[in-house]
Formats: C-alpha cells, structure tokens, sequence
C-alpha cells in the first residue's frame, strides 16, 4: 500500500460517522488480472442496509461495517487502493492472492 493509499484511507475512517443513519450499498465483485478488469468476468454480491456502526478489528487486522443484521470486513492488510469516484461513493481494491481481487464499491445516501 502506497503512503498516499493509507491516508485516503485514514481520512475515509476519520469522517465516516457523518453516514451513520444512512442507507448504504455495499456492491463487492470477486476477480483476477487487475490491470484487465471486465466487469462482465466479475462475481458480484449487493447489500443494502443503515450504517449503525463501523470499527477497526485489531485482531485480523479489518475494518468492519455494521447495520441491523449486516456485517461487512475489509482487510486493511490487503488493500491496494482506494478512490472516490464521486460523491458519498468510494472504492477498495484488496489483493488476497497473485491474481485474486475484491473491489468493494461503498455508496452513502448521504443526507447532506
């Protein structure tokens, strides 16, 4: 992870309870050949549910989401990227082996 990565990703956990309350989607895609990505050649999981709670796991070392019978981890070690594609919208990129991908697209809809 780049010193660039990690602060997008501290300022994401600094200002993520502004989305407590709110509705979130959570669209996660299993792939290989990061530099090829085809949506098309992707596994795909969507979840909705209201932000209650979100933590940093020491133990296994993942951020977590929380809302009424929802539970979501990222694992902080495995991220390769995170960008914001637009408002109240951010993507991780986790690496778990030489060719496996999980892209994690978070959206608020944010009451702001």
């Amino acid at each position: 992870m780049t010193e660039e990565t990690n602060l997008k990703i501290i300022h994401f956990f600094e200002q993520i309870e502004k989305y407590y309350g709110c509705k979130t989607e959570i669209t996660e895609g299993l792939y290989s050949k990061i530099e090829n990505f085809d949506a098309n050649f992707t596994t795909w999981n969507l979840s909705e549910f209201v932000l209650t709670r979100s933590a940093y796991r020491n133990n296994g070392e993942r951020f977590m989401f929380e809302g009424e019978k929802m539970y979501f981890e990222i694992s902080a070690k495995n991220i390769v990227a995170l960008e914001q594609p637009g408002r109240h919208r951010f993507e991780f990129i986790e690496q778990y082996g030489a060719n496996v991908f999980r892209i994690t697209k978070i959206r608020f809809h944010s009451k702001y």
